[in-house]
């Protein structure tokens, strides 16, 4: 049985990887995708995911349109890493379909009530859907298996030096999730750094015989040229296809039990997830799992071989 999942989302160089891993994976039932802002307008993250899932031969996936901006404070956007178009690099084709009508919180809704067994939410995105989702719709949250996101750190930030992107971008939406009690896994920078796009990697992707191969490497070196301007990195690291990686193979990632909350009042510490690992909240119960360490080769080995085989079948 493959699990029931949905992709919650904002394309994105990686998310886009995450995305075609989703696809080309037997043990996973992408049922629906929604966008959100964050890398870019959601205007552009909406188009953006009709373009990947097109090109990876999966338009029978509805795509709904989420949140323009956060629950509150100001708007922040990550095109300063992914271009103006929140997807710049290779061409890609036009969208073979439409939106679905319904909003971000709507399609969800439908999957959850729609499900026989529990839905994966993988959040690779600002969390600003999923909680305005268990807002409207309390008598759901039972239908959701659980929320493994992209986001925070148990080190240091990007967007700010402490603060990671997503969680910097609504942390109040964050908050929100993790007050519902539902199983929440965390995939922060401390766990995705590890997972670098090397030259070695890109060549794959390059050399495979086939337009999905050649334009993933298309965007890694975009991606790879913005983390060398912006983080001073030599090879870009590949944050969201680690959610969906630890999905295919539980093996690939290690966890860690932790308490986790975020700041939501800090002058220069906004958005930083606060991770403890070692139990000096004694007050405060683990309510999450933490990713602390990633098997590289075999992280790769499932990404480069997705890659392969969806872009032989399309």
């Amino acid at each position: 049985m493959s699990r029931p999942l949905v992709i919650d989302c904002d394309p994105g160089h990686d998310d886009a990887l995450a995305l075609l891993l989703a696809v080309a994976s037997p043990t996973l039932d992408l049922r629906a995708v929604t966008t959100c802002f964050g890398n870019c307008s959601v205007e552009d993250a909406t188009r953006n995911a009709l373009r990947v899932l097109t090109l990876a031969g999966a338009t029978h996936v509805p795509v709904g349109r989420g949140a323009e901006g956060p629950l509150s404070g100001d708007l922040a956007l990550g095109n300063y890493v992914h271009g103006v178009s929140g997807l710049d690099g290779p061409d890609l084709p036009e969208p073979a379909m439409a939106p679905d009508p319904r909003d971000a919180v709507e399609l969800l809704a439908d999957v959850l009530r729609e499900s026989s067994t529990g839905v994966v939410l993988a959040v690779t995105g600002p969390m600003t859907n999923v909680a305005r989702l268990v807002q409207k719709h309390p008598d759901l949250v039972p239908a959701i298996a659980e929320v493994i996101f992209m986001g925070g750190s148990t080190e240091r930030g990007n967007h700010t030096p402490t603060a990671e992107f997503n969680t910097y971008a609504d942390p109040e939406a964050l908050d929100v999730v993790l007050q519902t009690g539902l199983p929440v896994r965390m995939v922060g920078l401390n766990l995705t750094h590890q997972a670098l796009a090397t030259a070695d990697v890109v060549r794959q992707m390059a050399e495979m015989d086939h337009v999905v191969g050649q334009t993933c490497a298309g965007w890694m070196g975009f991606f790879g040229d913005s983390y060398r301007r912006v983080w001073e990195f030599d090879a870009p690291p590949v944050h969201d296809p680690c959610t969906i990686v630890a999905l295919i193979d539980p093996d690939v990632v290690t966890w860690r039990e932790a308490f986790l909350a975020v700041e939501l009042e800090g002058r220069w510490t906004r958005g930083t997830t606060v991770v403890d690992l070692h139990g000096r909240y004694p007050d405060q119960a683990p309510n999450a799992q933490v990713a602390t360490r990633l098997d590289r080769d075999r992280y790769w080995e499932i990404v480069l071989d997705a890659v392969r085989r969806l872009g032989s079948s399309t």
